[in-house]
């Protein structure tokens, strides 16, 4: 009876088996219809965060004497930023860098025969990092009047961020999606087709350049911190089956 049954079990998979593979050779020329659309996502928006900072030095023979000139104009510094707004919490000064200077002497013939040690030169830098943009940005402009008061100091540009970037790029995959969906269905429609089930997903590299500029997009993504406003972007593709 077991060896019977045994018998029917093997009889009836060979018989699936069989059916399987006779299904498959017949659809083995069937073509597989498919829709890939890429969806277009865009936002633009004002930065809503500022990182400005500069640095200032001093040149002096004497390491003490450098300490000293350079903490007035430390004071200088953080007083004419108050003066201008600025709140002490958003003021951050760096450590002191510390560079032993020298000058080289040549011979008549052109040849370098010694350094000589001429003094210290000390470095700080500060930075301000403010939601008040507008603010910040006028200070970063009029850095000349703390040149004017005998600051040796240098100002870079400032950058720009926005603190909501996981909320814009959520609205942004949503965009892109119903975009690509679009046109999914644009392409179904004019060929006399339907959308059928989403079969695969996937989204594209995020890019934040200027706005109205011409600036390059990047493979891997490009994140500009040198304008205020700008245009964030990013793709979704999308591939459907179509009935």
């Amino acid at each position: 009876m077991k060896t019977h049954l045994n018998s029917i079990v093997i009889a009836s998979a060979i018989v699936l088996a069989a059916l399987a593979f006779s299904t498959a050779f017949k659809n083995r020329n069937k073509p597989y219809n498919s829709i890939s659309v890429t969806g277009l996502g865009s936002k633009d928006f004002v930065s809503d965060l500022i990182v400005w900072s500069g640095l200032f030095s001093k040149n002096r023979p004497n390491l003490k004497d450098a300490y000293t000139d350079l903490d007035k104009d430390r004071e200088k510094i953080k007083n004419y930023l108050i003066s201008k707004g600025i709140k002490t919490e958003n003021i951050i000064f760096s450590a002191i860098d510390i560079n032993k200077k020298f000058e080289d002497e040549y011979n008549s013939s052109g040849y370098k025969t010694k350094s000589v040690f001429t003094g210290y030169q000390l470095q700080q830098s500060v930075q301000i990092e403010s939601s008040d943009v507008d603010r910040i940005e006028d200070v970063s402009r009029q850095v000349s009047e703390l040149i004017n008061s005998g600051v040796e100091f240098y100002s870079y540009k400032p950058q720009y961020y926005y603190t909501k970037l996981a909320a814009l790029k959520i609205e942004m995959i949503a965009e892109a999606t119903k975009d690509a969906n679009m046109r999914a269905q644009k392409i179904a429609e004019n060929a006399e087709s339907q959308v059928g089930p989403l079969k695969n997903a996937s989204m594209g590299v995020f890019q934040i350049v200027a706005q109205n500029s011409s600036e390059d997009y990047s493979w891997g993504g490009s994140f500009n911190t040198s304008s205020k406003r700008k245009t964030a972007t990013i793709t979704v593709k999308l591939e459907y089956e179509t009935e």
